[in-house]
């Protein structure tokens, strides 16, 4: 990647019923004497009533422990349903993201008078043409393309367009399987949104690094002086051959292709700031493919 002018270089008890005993008085007993007179009492009839109350007091007790053994003639109370957890898809973690969109990227290294330069493309649409940054082609003489399943090719800039720097290359042989990224809707974004940048930066092949949105409709400035703007800010870390790769978000669609990266420095390299085009506005630079319908 390329500085993009100063200060931006490119890139959820059962309770049994109550049991009331009624006692009632037995037929023909005397009423009983008014209050304060010593009752007379027979000793075999106290034993007598001493007995019954034994019996009853028996009977009683019989009949509340088979009733709380389940022996009751009462119904038992329905069980209440249990709630069941409704499903849901969980979203895919940062390896199934990346997993989805490396078929899709290729390194690209552009000869130019003054040597060669590498940068990173996507595959964007199922002929097989490649999106990339227009500064990683810009004068080349020469360019070629490697595939994620290793397949090398000649390619050759079909499309440019400067001011939003972007460019479409059209690769001679195309691998056995073509794979093209899942364009998203980068309409749709919104800072604090958790996007992974795929590229070649520094020349490591297809590195993942992980981040947020850090703003919207930001500009940068190539340093040729060309303005861009309508810029995706985000923090996943991009530097030098990361130029020209895919902006992806959560749920591995494409929302937007690195184009640079700010420094206060001259040493190009990444502080915490890059940019990216939204794919919208590439898409409609470039001309291949078309952005996912807004959901």
């Amino acid at each position: 990647m390329r500085p993009a002018g100063k200060p931006v270089p490119s890139p959820a008890q059962w309770a049994g019923p109550k049991v009331t005993v009624i006692a009632e008085t037995p037929a023909g007993e005397p009423e009983p004497e008014p209050a304060g007179a010593r009752p007379a009492v027979a000793v075999g009839r106290r034993e007598l009533g001493v007995g019954v109350a034994v019996v009853v007091l028996a009977i009683i007790v019989t009949a509340v422990l088979a009733f709380r053994a389940g022996g009751g003639s009462a119904a038992p109370a329905a069980a209440r349903p249990a709630a069941s957890p409704s499903p849901s898809a969980s979203a895919p973690t940062l390896a199934q993201v990346y997993q989805a969109v490396a078929p899709s990227i290729v390194s690209i290294e552009s000869t130019e008078p003054d040597g060669v330069a590498t940068g990173t493309g996507v595959i964007a649409n199922a002929a097989g043409n490649i999106i990339t940054a227009f500064h990683v082609v810009k004068g080349a003489t020469a360019v070629k393309v490697r595939f994620a399943d290793g397949t090398e090719s000649t390619a050759e800039v079909a499309a440019s367009a400067p001011a939003t720097d972007i460019a479409v290359l059209t690769p001679a042989t195309l691998p056995d399987l073509v794979v093209p990224a899942v364009m998203g809707n980068s309409g749709r974004l919104a800072v604090g949104n958790t996007v992974v940048a795929v590229g070649n930066q520094l020349g490591l092949t297809s590195s993942a690094t992980a981040g947020v949105v850090s703003g919207l409709d930001r500009s940068a400035v190539n340093p040729d002086g060309t303005r861009l703007t309508g810029l995706i800010q985000f923090d996943a870390a991009v530097n030098p051959g990361s130029s020209g790769g895919p902006l992806v978000n959560a749920r591995g669609e494409t929302i937007g292709i690195v184009v640079a990266l700010a420094n206060p420095t001259p040493a190009g390299t990444f502080v915490g700031i890059g940019f990216a085009v939204p794919i919208g506005a590439a898409l409609g630079a470039g001309g291949p493919g078309e952005p996912a319908p807004e959901q």
